[in-house]
């Protein structure tokens, strides 16, 4: 799992590590780590000509504070191996010590601006981010704005500790900020390196240990679940089990127009694993599930949990009963679609399952103000915890980095498993029977919610290969995905 910590929390648990070590240890640590992964890049590059560091170009790119400081002891130490290195400094003052062993190692460091600028960094093998850190306010402004809008779009760009201009807690990206291919975070992750929209700056992110407790660290801010937290996660059946053990759920979905959403469901929950799965809808969506998934069974029944409101219109008078009776049993309810509507707050649990402009609509709906689309897009954090604590409900917010954010200010989960290709017709379908499924095992809304997520994004990763996908080849692949986690 990879845990993120708010700056407050850092700073307590650096200041901790720094009463234990001697003076510029962690620094030390941090520029041996990030000189490490910029080699890496460099060796990976497969320049023409060259191998590793030595004869490589590095560009700095240095701030006031220790992020600055970090950058400058790395590039020290890697034009002790031969680089060039070039620190291009953004404020008036920069670590001294760092900025002295730079020189002392044959690099430069001194402010660049203009045509000269464009230049350097355009010839550099690898940018280094060492703008601004965890103290820095997001969006940048004069020499530093200018300095990051050169770096060319063909530039390796590495960030120390966290792009610069992002948001460290909230991941806002409300002006200029870095866009990197790689992060080094020392200690532990910052919240904006997985939360969107932040972290489609972060690139391929490296957390390297300098040394901080996890006990004065505390609890983390945001989380992000890798493989073996997955396998740990899903319900996997064992010898004893019958269909009641392993979970029934009930389905309501589609209607007489979206007719697919009750057979994408349905089948997300069949092939995710439901003990058992019943339809409630009109006879035309019925009729298809049937004659697709034959092992559902129609009508009401027995069920432990609900996945209520795909393709469903809540106007529609024939489902709209279904909808409500769902919403106000006592069982585990996936809310999806247009069942958003209807819901208000539960005592059950309760997964909602919506995309930026649904979470728009209940928000207003809620708070009896407009929300748009576009303020959920900027802080979508945000948007989703005053929705989680309106509704004492937790809110899955669909969107390239999915978030699951429980009510009062629990460890919010930020899964990024998915290919962009996911973003087609029924995918969300899909989505909710493999959440459902989950609820139905009796897996909390947070966790199911987070697990669903990443395996619906490594089915899609399955289906698409690189190219476009389906909803029926998402579908298809959901076994395979569930399937590779047990090899975890």
């Amino acid at each position: 799992m990879i845990r993120a910590h708010r700056v407050d929390d850092v700073r307590r648990a650096e200041a901790a590590a720094l009463r234990r070590v001697p003076d510029g240890a962690l620094m030390q640590r941090a520029a041996a780590a990030l000189a490490t992964a910029v080699a890496g890049e460099l060796a990976a590059s497969g320049r023409p000509g060259r191998s590793g560091v030595y004869g490589a170009r590095v560009v700095l790119l240095v701030g006031p504070g220790s992020n600055g400081g970090d950058a400058l002891h790395a590039g020290a130490r890697l034009a002790r191996r031969g680089a060039r290195v070039d620190a291009v400094t953004v404020a008036d003052a920069v670590h001294a010590e760092g900025a002295g062993a730079l020189r002392r190692a044959g690099g430069t460091a001194a402010a660049v601006t203009g045509d000269a600028l464009a230049q350097l960094l355009d010839r550099a093998d690898v940018v280094v981010d060492g703008v601004l850190g965890i103290g820095g306010r997001p969006g940048l402004t004069g020499a530093a704005a200018e300095a990051v809008q050169a770096i060319p779009p063909h530039a390796t760009v590495v960030a120390v500790d966290l792009p610069s201009g992002v948001g460290p807690d909230d991941g806002s990206v409300p002006g200029v900020a870095v866009r990197a291919d790689v992060t080094v975070t020392f200690g532990t992750a910052k919240p904006a390196l997985l939360l969107p929209p932040a972290a489609q700056h972060a690139g391929r992110l490296h957390v390297v240990d300098i040394g901080l407790e996890p006990a004065v660290l505390g609890p983390a801010a945001v989380a992000r679940l890798e493989s073996t937290d997955l396998a740990a996660a899903w319900p996997w059946p064992d010898a004893g089990d019958d269909k009641y053990r392993r979970g029934v759920l009930g389905v309501v979905a589609g209607g007489s127009t979206y007719t697919g959403a009750a057979v994408l469901a349905t089948g997300a929950a069949v092939r995710s694993g439901a003990g058992m799965v019943r339809y409630i809808g009109p006879q035309a969506p019925t009729d298809l599930v049937r004659s697709h998934w034959p092992q559902v069974v129609p009508g009401e029944g027995r069920v432990q949990a609900w996945a209520v409101g795909s393709g469903v219109d809540p106007a529609d008078d024939q489902q709209r009963p279904h909808l409500e009776a769902a919403l106000a049993s006592d069982l585990p309810c996936l809310v999806d679609a247009g069942a958003l509507e209807l819901v208000q707050r539960r005592t059950a649990p309760t997964l909602l399952t919506p995309h930026a402009g649904e979470l728009a609509r209940l928000l207003s709906r809620l708070e009896g103000r407009d929300c748009s689309r576009a303020q959920v897009e900027a802080a979508p954090l945000e948007h989703a915890r005053r929705a989680a604590d309106a509704l004492g409900a937790t809110v899955l917010l669909k969107g390239a980095v999915t978030l699951v954010v429980p009510p009062d200010g629990a460890t919010v989960l930020a899964q990024d498993d998915g290919p962009a290709w996911l973003a087609s017709a029924g995918s969300g379908d899909v989505l909710a029977g493999l959440a459902g499924t989950l609820l139905a095992a009796g897996v909390e809304p947070a966790l199911a919610g987070a697990v669903a997520a990443a395996v619906h994004g490594r089915a899609g990763a399955l289906a698409s290969s690189g190219g476009p996908l389906d909803a029926v080849r998402l579908l298809d692949e959901l076994p395979a995905a569930v399937r590779d986690l047990a090899r975890c």
